[in-house]
C-alpha cells in the first residue's frame, strides 16, 4: 500500500498529459484533440485489484460487438460512461458506471486521484479518468449489455509491454499503423490505451 500512497501524491501534481498520450494516438488524432462547447461528457475508472503474483491486475472490459450502434462496441475500455443528471460528480459518474457494469460496490474501491481528459471524437465525449484500487479481489458481476467480459492485466507485465503497431480494420474502414498494447491476444488501442499509457508513466515514476 506504500506505493499507492506515493501514486496518489504523483496523481495529485503536474501530469504528463498529451506527451504520455501521444505515443498510443492514431496517426491525425492530433487534429481532432480539441472537444466542442456541446461534447458530452463521461468518466471512466483504471481499477487495480490485487493478484496472486504479489502484484496488480488492471480491469479493462470488453464491450460486446453486437449492437450496430455502438461506435466502440467489440472494443476494450475501462469501465465508465456518460454522467447523468443524479451524479455529484465526475467521480461519482465514473464509481456509478463501474457498480453498473461490473458490479463492484463503491465501498469496496478506494479512490487515488485523477488522470487527463481525453476527447474522443468518434463519439463526441470528453472523458475524465479516475484511478482506484480495492483491497481485496471483488466479484465482478457483468452488466450483460455493456460488458461481454473483463479482461485483467497483470500491471508487472503491462509496464514492460511493448507498443506495437498494426492496421485496424474499424466498421467500414481500416486505420493504418495503429499503435496499440498487446494485452495476451487482445488488442488495447484508441483512447484507453492514450490514458493506459499516461497512467503507466506516472506509475513508473513513483519507482525509480
Amino acid at each position: 500500500m506504500k506505493k499507492f500512497s506515493k501514486l496518489k501524491v504523483a496523481l495529485s501534481l503536474a501530469k504528463p498529459g498529451w506527451e504520455a498520450q501521444k505515443k498510443l494516438a492514431s496517426i491525425g488524432y492530433e487534429d481532432f484533440r480539441k472537444p466542442k462547447p456541446s461534447s458530452k461528457v463521461a468518466a471512466v475508472l483504471l481499477l487495480l485489484v490485487p493478484n496472486s503474483n504479489d502484484s496488480w491486475d488492471i480491469i479493462y472490459i470488453k464491450r460486446p460487438s453486437n449492437n450496430p450502434h455502438d461506435k466502440h462496441g467489440g472494443q476494450i475500455s475501462f469501465p465508465g460512461g456518460r454522467t447523468e443528471e443524479n451524479d455529484r460528480s465526475l467521480e461519482d459518474t465514473a464509481l456509478r458506471e463501474t457498480e453498473e457494469e461490473i458490479g463492484v460496490p463503491r465501498t469496496q474501491i478506494q479512490l487515488l486521484g485523477s488522470l487527463s481528459q481525453v476527447y474522443v471524437f468518434v463519439s463526441d465525449f470528453i472523458v475524465s479518468p479516475y484511478v482506484a484500487f480495492c483491497e481485496t479481489l471483488p466479484e465482478f458481476i457483468l452488466q450483460e449489455s455493456e460488458v461481454a467480459y473483463v479482461i485483467r492485466k497483470d500491471l508487472k507485465e503491462l509496464l514492460s509491454t511493448e507498443i506495437l503497431t498494426k492496421d485496424l480494420p474499424i466498421r467500414s474502414t481500416v486505420l493504418k499503423n495503429v499503435p496499440y498494447y498487446d494485452l495476451d491476444g487482445e488488442t488495447l488501442w484508441g483512447a484507453t490505451a492514450m490514458m493506459t499509457a499516461e497512467f503507466l508513466e506516472i506509475y513508473r515514476s513513483i519507482l525509480i
